[in-house]
């Protein structure tokens, strides 16, 4: 059997590829305001091109590490708690 037949990583190695390929495609996404552990507001931001916004809900960032992707609904979720 070749590439993809029973037993191989193919299937999944490609929905890895599809993911990662869809948040880099999301490259440019919004950095929205939030609050801070220490209470201070900051204003929105974007990200260039091929990164995104990272971090947690009180400290965010642009980066391109997919692991660390904080997506625009996450940080909606953030301001509703």
């Amino acid at each position: 059997m070749g590439p993809g037949g029973p037993g191989s990583g193919w299937p999944l190695a490609g929905t890895l590829l599809v993911a990662v390929a869809a948040s880099m495609v999301a490259g440019g996404e919004d950095c929205l305001w939030y609050v801070d552990k220490n209470g201070s507001w900051h204003p929105g931001f974007d990200c260039e091109f091929f990164t995104f916004c990272c971090g947690t809900c009180q400290q965010r960032y642009c980066c391109r590490d997919p692991l660390r992707l904080l997506t625009e609904r996450q940080q909606r979720h953030c301001l509703a708690f």
